[in-house]
């Protein structure tokens, strides 16, 4: 057959494309080389001459389609509706039924139409489509609008003629569906199942070819309805669940309900209903009821009933954040009161070891239920730590300030120290350690602690492991910074120097064969890495036993570094001394201070205290705290309890000791309550310095700036080692305004300008 354009007989070829037509759309069998001619029959009309007739073909398959579908719902769906109304037999499923079936074989069939005319649609309709700039400005006329493909067509005439005239009865049918199978508990026959899902279907399918709006008609007839119904069957059911059942009982009642629903879901509806129905089903059953479910809230909490607060956080986990906050605070709130009630009252030498140990067990325990109750959602997470954050950084009183972060840093300071725990073990708690630490809000006052405690483990050589005092500045430095742990640095460098300083002082003794007489190891720290306290010279007059060695030692080091000054610390000074006047030789570990005043009594048996004050010239208050532990230990015998300048003081010669070796503890290494107060207020004084730098730097940057903003400003610098209060802002700012770092502004009040 020739497809060259031709005039054609349009009558005799419509005749048979509409017989291919009626076989087509009816699913019927049609022969390949009759498929194959009406192909070419729809080009023939589309390219006729003179003038083409695909409007006219158009026109009549357009015709064709409407009267097949009228012709359908009178013979096919609603025939036999009317005959059984007639007979008074409710025939209801059967019209869903019957439209299902007329429907999936009118659906299949327009798909092949579609294809037959595929040369009209892509050569004829696709041309005269109007694009979205021509539907807006309406530069088309409305002949050109109304077309369409014929697949298109078919579904829209499906629409206009079948479902418009049975949209609501086919709706109600469906809704008596799936609430029969509500009522039989998702039992409904498979076969009814798949024909109310492909009726709930044939809404959306038929307007698929819409690139927008698709959904518009199944929103509309069906899912509305649905939605309405739903939601009215929810509220009577929850009032049912609330007459007979416990919170803990509707909670679980009311799981199974919303996993039941969201299978219906799947089973019927359009993916797009699912949230919604899910919505509807949360309103009714939880948001609705929050009170009730509320009702015992606080005792499940308190009690710690994990299935119930798994269950009440699987009901709420949906809803919005604002509606779950009373679940959340009295989750906080127990959290709270049983941190508090863990580390009250907590007493005797080791309340840092207490405390720090209970607040993990009470960090871990609730950490553990999060994950194991509430998924480990963010927000119980949060709770966690702002219940924490408040216990550990609670002031017993206005006065009294937080001791959280002393305590803390000695915790550290006794894992740290020699002991016969294993490294991994030490390893393991300074790891948890971390995490009591990050709650601190003064983190400054935690380092001055850390920094006074490691120094002392550093000097009198009391570390475990050096590996390990390392790995916890690099916690440290992990979570606040390198400033943070800037100085630490430089004690353990100190400590490394002046370790190589040692070797090289021995190697120059041993070249220029000098004996000592003694064995000795010098540590140079810097002043300004040290937390030493006053540096201030006690007055101390050096046993003779040991100028040798200071000298020759200064001697050499201003060799190696010439301007640099030495300054000795006698009073943390430490070593070994041998007592041969004994039945048997002892070795003593003891402070300078006590070295000397034993070494007096090599020429002598028993001298006064003031006579040993005036040799070696020590003070009162210095003279006491070594002179005690001495006597404590029974090294020397007092001829009365008070120590006064004439009481005698005499040399032990019936001593006795199982252990050889020991150590005379001396009351400078335990901290004292005046040293305590020293290190907070040199905290205060360091928060000053720090915070009259901020403002200057910020102002230097700024020129001109608010007080509110200033105030923010400092805040936010600050928060990373301390939460200042507002009135030690304002004294800085005066104090600055005092040293004309910064000005008020001239026409306003609360508005700062930088000095230059």
């Amino acid at each position: 057959m020739s497809l060259k354009p031709k005039k054609v007989e349009f009558d005799e070829i419509w005749r048979r494309l509409r017989c291919v037509l009626e076989k087509v759309i009816t699913l019927q069998k049609v022969e390949r080389a009759e498929w194959n001619t009406s192909f070419s029959d729809v080009y023939m009309l589309c390219v006729a001459q003179p003038e083409p007739l695909a409007d006219r073909l158009y026109s009549e398959a357009k015709h064709f389609l409407e009267s097949h579908v009228q012709e359908m719902l009178t013979s096919k769906v609603l025939a036999e509706h009317d005959a059984t109304n007639a007979n008074n037999t409710n025939s209801r499923p059967d019209l869903l039924e019957r439209y299902y079936t007329t429907w999936m074989v009118y659906s299949q069939g327009s798909k092949f139409v579609n294809q037959l005319f595929i040369y009209l649609n892509q050569q004829h309709i696709k041309k005269q489509k109007i694009t979205d700039s021509e539907s807006f400005y309406g530069s088309l006329s409305n002949d050109a609008a109304e077309q369409m493909e014929i697949g298109e067509l078919a579904l829209d005439i499906w629409r206009l003629y079948m479902l418009e005239n049975l949209a609501l009865e086919l709706v109600r049918h469906i809704l008596e569906g799936i609430a029969a199978d509500r009522a039989s508990n998702g039992a409904l026959d498979s076969h009814r199942v798949e024909v109310i899902h492909g009726v709930i279907h044939s809404f959306v399918e038929v307007q698929e070819y819409k690139k927008t709006g698709s959904l518009k008609l199944y929103q509309e007839l069906f899912e509305g309805p649905m939605l309405e119904a739903s939601g009215a069957y929810y509220t009577n059911e929850a009032n049912k669940l609330l007459q007979r059942c416990s919170v803990s009982q509707y909670m679980q009642e009311v799981i199974k309900i919303l996993e039941y629903e969201s299978r219906r879901a799947q089973k019927f509806l359009h993916e797009s209903s699912l949230p919604k129905l899910r919505k509807q089903c949360e309103e009714k059953f939880i948001n609705d009821r929050l009170g009730f479910i509320y009702s015992e809230c606080r005792d499940m909490v308190s009690d710690e009933r994990r299935q119930d607060l798994r269950n009440m956080y699987i009901v709420l986990k949906p809803i919005p954040d604002n509606l779950k906050s009373e679940l959340i605070q009295t989750f906080l709130e127990h959290i709270k009161n049983e941190g508090l009630e863990t580390v009250y009252a907590l007493k005797g030498e080791n309340i840092h070891i207490a405390f720090v140990e209970n607040m993990l067990k009470v960090h871990h325990k609730y950490q553990e239920l999060i994950a194991d109750v509430f998924e480990n959602d963010s927000l119980f997470l949060s709770a966690l730590d702002k219940a924490c954050a408040s216990v550990i950084n609670r002031r017993p009183s206005e006065r009294q300030p937080c001791r959280s972060a002393e305590y803390v840093a000695k915790y550290c300071d006794t894992l740290l120290k020699k002991s016969k725990t294993c490294e991994a073990e030490i390893d393991q708690k300074l790891t948890n350690n971390i995490t009591i630490f990050k709650y601190i809000e003064d983190k400054d006052v935690y380092q001055k602690f850390y920094s006074r405690l490691l120094a002392k483990r550093l000097i009198h050589e009391q570390s475990q492991s050096m590996d390990a005092e390392e790995g916890m500045i690099n916690r440290l430095k992990q979570a606040c910074g390198y400033e943070f742990t800037n100085k630490l640095h430089r004690m353990f460098t100190d400590i490394s120097v002046s370790t190589d300083l040692n070797n090289k002082f021995n190697n120059h003794l041993k070249d220029h064969d000098i004996d000592l007489g003694i064995n000795l190891s010098i540590k140079v720290l810097q002043a300004g890495a040290w937390p030493l306290g006053s540096t201030q010279v006690i007055p101390f007059a050096v046993p003779q036993e040991f100028e040798k060695s200071i000298k020759m030692f200064e001697d050499y080091y201003h060799n190696l570094f010439s301007g640099r000054k030495l300054t000795w610390l006698h009073h943390m000074c430490h070593g070994e001394l041998k007592l041969s006047h004994l039945k048997k030789a002892y070795i003593v570990t003891m402070q300078t201070y006590q070295m000397a005043i034993i070494l007096l009594f090599e020429t002598c048996d028993t001298l006064s205290c003031r006579e040993i004050q005036n040799t070696l010239q020590l003070n009162d208050e210095t003279f006491q705290k070594h002179m005690q532990p001495m006597i404590e230990s029974k090294l020397l015998n007092t001829s009365s309890e008070n120590l006064s300048g004439d009481t005698r003081i005499e040399l032990n010669l019936d001593y006795t000791n199982k252990r050889t070796k020991f150590k005379i503890s001396s009351a400078l290494q335990k901290e004292t309550p005046q040293e305590v107060e020293h290190t907070i207020n040199s905290v205060d004084e360091d928060r000053k310095l720090f915070l009259q730098a901020a403002i200057v730097r910020i102002m230097k940057a700024r020129k001109v700036l608010k007080h509110n903003a200033l105030i923010q400003e400092v805040l936010s610098l600050s928060k990373v080692s301390f939460t200042p209060n507002i009135a030690m802002i304002k004294k800085c700012v005066e104090s600055l305004i005092d040293k004309q770092y910064i000005e008020r502004t001239a026409n306003s009040g609360d508005e700062y300008s930088y000095m230059a």
